[in-house]
């Protein structure tokens, strides 16, 4: 016979028949359960009153106190050392992601234990509620959500991703960039610049989305690079892009044009993109940013370790190319 916790009913009974005076195995016989089931609940279950020596079977007492026993049963403790514990929440508070975390602890702080990122959600979403706002999908569910179709630009020249060779594809050849904007209310924008093989990132801020601003900025964020860094840029079909020949006149480059409403194509930058949205909300004017402000995110984006690097940073990984092509 399959064991069972007492129901709301049966502890209403036990509290009527033991108030009644009754013994324990007539009240068990009536019940149809085991003499040691019903002396375990009065004796876990009981009711101490306050500041007196009184104590009571209460149902309703019981029933909840019962219910929250069974609740803790269920849950594992997750972090058995507060060591790591406090890592892990001075990582959170970093707007690190759980797979972040647990990749790089077990790289640089093997010592603490292996440690999975479903155990932090789990924690997160259990114990921590106050740290969801650190996670990259703050809200329980996502919206789909859907952009008007823009006017089409005829871009001059436009060679298909479909045409890129298939050593840009496979990020073998450093060098090969895919570029986007982010906008917000207004006429400005956030011009973002990643490097596919090493995911190093760029930033600039456009005064207004025009195709001679994003070219001004592109120019000026890839004119510091070494020549073997800069050989092709990926493009989507945006307005901003209609100069895309004269970036690569003068600097020898190369562009290809995802296919319309493609954006995927693109996915290096469009990852990026998913990361800066977590500092700059849709609703935030891009010219209300300050320059440290720029310089600062772009900063925790080369120095945030990734895991399609082996949980190293754009930032270190760029570098060695650079001392590679000077």
């Amino acid at each position: 016979m399959n064991y069972h916790h007492l129901s709301h009913v049966e502890r209403d009974e036990l509290a009527v028949l033991h108030g009644q005076g009754l013994s324990l195995r007539v009240i068990a016989k009536r019940l149809g359960r085991s003499v040691s089931t019903l002396s375990r609940e009065l004796r876990r279950n009981r009711y101490r009153v306050p500041h007196r020596r009184q104590v009571h079977y209460l149902p309703g007492h019981a029933h909840r106190k019962a219910h929250e026993r069974l609740l803790q049963s269920h849950r594992k403790t997750r972090f058995k050392d507060a060591a790591l514990h406090q890592i892990v929440v001075s990582m959170l508070e970093t707007r690190w992601s759980p797979e972040l975390i647990t990749g790089y602890l077990k790289r640089e702080r093997p010592e603490l234990g292996t440690l999975s990122p479903e155990t932090i959600y789990q924690w997160i979403y259990t114990r921590r509620h106050d740290l969801i706002g650190c996670l990259t999908r703050a809200h329980p569910k996502r919206r789909r959500r859907w952009r008007a179709l823009k006017h089409r630009v005829r871009i001059p020249r436009r060679i298909s991703i479909q045409e890129r060779p298939p050593l840009i594809a496979t990020r073998q050849q450093a060098g090969h960039w895919e570029t986007d904007l982010i906008v917000g209310p207004g006429s400005s924008a956030l011009q973002v610049l990643v490097e596919r093989q090493t995911r190093y990132c760029l930033l600039a801020v456009l005064p207004q989305r025009t195709a001679s601003a994003s070219r001004a900025a592109l120019t000026q964020l890839l004119a510091p690079l070494p020549a073997a860094l800069r050989r092709s840029i990926t493009y989507d079909n945006g307005a901003e892009n209609y100069e895309h020949l004269t970036l690569n006149e003068d600097f020898g480059m190369s562009s290809y044009f995802c296919e319309p409403y493609h954006s995927w194509e693109k996915g290096t930058v469009e990852n990026t993109n998913g990361l800066i949205r977590r500092f700059i909300p849709k609703h935030v004017p891009i010219s209300s940013l300050s320059l440290p402000f720029i310089v600062q995110l772009q900063h925790w984006l080369n120095h945030r370790p990734r895991k399609i690097l082996n949980y190293n940073t754009p930032q270190r990984a760029f570098q060695a190319l650079v001392a590679l092509a000077t």
